[in-house]
């Protein structure tokens, strides 16, 4: 008799803790729960977030993410009723967000990227044969090299083409006007950040502040634009057209992408890496909306595992410039390690300024 109430017993405890388990799964409670967190992000991050390790690692922190990519600047026309959290590309398009929802604690910065020019190397070797680029390295190998900022933006000015620069004829593929690809800045992060840093250098290295200044400034940020034709939205599909050999011999970029590009061990043979000698740090900014969403944000910036595999998708994380320069001292060809001293950082205007300079800059004359 004892025995079979010791095995009743046995089977109801046993019983108890596995109700316990799936309520606590199903509840989010209980120390073995899964908090399950929407988001929406910018496409240049999706990568990171789909990747498996990352998911594995933010299991760990019993964390499982769902994400919806969207243009930085598009996200503020989004419904994000149901959403934990969004991450723009930048801090202004995260003040805008700001402004318009409720939101659970600060903005985050887990880590930035600074904007890159991305050239063919046909395109590279005919800038800096005109000093407009400074290339570094070995001499026709080349990986990296500095873009004279001001330079670049008066030729667009006078409408240079290709065909006017010494030695590109040599090279079919050089023709047409002198332009960087970059995404629509009324939708994207990065081509809204390239018309700021022309901004920022056209008004003689200040940030435009009022509308004044913006109207200054309208004439060679609207060239800038239109001389691209159609822009794409998705910075990532940019990057990806660029890297397959489809589209513009010039594109803009974050460094994130090229570093990401690199540390998968995939070719940049015919790739060099401009750094505009003034250019803008997209600070990736995460906006919470609830308590969960500011818990990621908070892990995203803090737990090793996540920071270290941020860097593998070629971010540099806040504070971090040492795991950095360890993870790409293999590929210091392209990937310029220290910033200080050689770039100078534009300073991005407010957010609804920035919004004028790229309306403008989109409307027809």
């Amino acid at each position: 008799m004892k025995r079979i109430l010791g095995i009743v017993l046995a089977a109801v405890l046993i019983g108890g803790v596995i109700t316990a388990v799936v309520l606590g799964r199903d509840d989010g409670s209980g120390g073995s729960s899964t908090t399950k967190v929407r988001g929406v992000i910018g496409s240049e991050k999706a990568e990171f977030f789909q990747d498996e390790r990352v998911r594995e690692a933010l299991a760990d922190q019993g964390f499982e993410v769902e994400t919806e990519s969207s243009g930085s600047w598009d996200m503020k026309g989004l419904d994000l009723g149901g959403e934990d959290f969004a991450f723009p590309g930048s801090f202004a398009p995260a003040e805008s967000l700001r402004s318009g929802h409720k939101t659970a604690g600060p903005t985050t910065r887990p880590f930035y990227s600074p904007l890159v020019v991305l050239a063919r190397r046909p395109a590279a070797e005919t800038l800096a044969r005109n000093r407009y680029v400074k290339l570094s390295g070995q001499p026709g190998r080349e990986g990296s090299g500095t873009l004279r900022m001001s330079a670049f933006l008066d030729a667009v000015k006078k409408d240079t083409a290709w065909q006017d620069l010494s030695g590109a004829g040599e090279f079919a593929e050089l023709k047409g006007a002198l332009s960087i690809s970059s995404t629509d800045p009324l939708a994207s992060n990065s081509g809204a950040l390239y018309l700021a840093t022309a901004a920022y250098v056209g008004n003689g290295n200040r940030p435009v502040t009022d509308r004044q200044g913006v109207e200054a400034i309208t004439p060679l940020t609207r060239k800038l634009v239109a001389v691209q034709g159609y822009q794409k939205v998705n910075s990532d599909d940019l990057f990806r057209d660029f890297t397959t050999g489809v589209g513009t011999p010039l594109v803009l970029a974050y460094e994130s992408q090229i570093a990401a590009h690199l540390l998968r061990g995939e070719s940049a043979d015919d790739i060099v890496v401009l750094y505009p000698d003034t250019t803008v740090f997209s600070d990736h900014s995460l906006v919470p909306f609830t308590d969960n969403g500011r818990k990621l944000g908070e892990l995203l910036r803090s737990d090793p595992a996540l920071r270290k595999l941020a860097v593998q998708h070629g971010f540099r994380p806040t504070d971090g410039t040492s795991e950095f320069d360890s993870a790409t001292a293999k590929y210091s060809a392209h990937l310029r390690q220290k910033l200080t001293g050689t770039v100078q950082q534009a300073q991005p205007p407010r957010a609804e300024v920035m919004r004028d300079i790229a309306r403008r800059s989109r409307a027809q004359k």
